[in-house]
């Protein structure tokens, strides 16, 4: 039977060890969250507002944003611990993921700004429209 370490500096490699694999998990799940990109890209809408709906929906970036913000939480402890030897690929990684996730979020923001607006636009050129044809009947 092999006989268990208790020293410091072991355990603390373990545990070192251990928060770079957690670091690692919470980036491979957030990875896994993201969007497809030929979702995002494909559309099968027959109209604009279809095609911004279908936008919409395909840029939810799931539970990435809290899988970024574990991976963070772990990378943040492990460093002010000096626990890694050299983790400039996690740190790398985590800053790649977190500006995509903002960038997809931030994109989402938009596309849900125009889901709203283009409807408006529809109706006011409609009216408009209307107006035009009352007035050419009217001379």
């Amino acid at each position: 039977m092999a006989q268990s370490t208790f020293d410091d500096d072991d355990l603390f490699g373990e545990a070192a060890e251990e928060t770079r694999a957690e670091v690692e998990e919470h980036l491979a799940a957030a990875r896994g969250e993201l969007p497809d990109p030929d979702d995002v890209w494909e559309t099968d809408a027959d109209n604009v507002l279809g095609a911004l709906n279908g936008l919409k929906s395909a840029l939810d970036v799931g539970d990435a944003t809290g899988s970024v913000r574990s991976a963070k939480k772990a990378y943040v402890l492990g460093e002010r611990a000096d626990a890694f030897e050299d983790a400039d690929d996690l740190k790398a990684e985590i800053e790649e993921l977190e500006s995509l996730v903002g960038d997809i979020e931030s994109a989402a923001e938009e596309v849900a700004s125009l889901t709203g607006t283009i409807p408006a636009i529809r109706g006011a050129l409609q009216d408009a429209a209307e107006a035009s044809e009352d007035d050419e009947d009217n001379e």
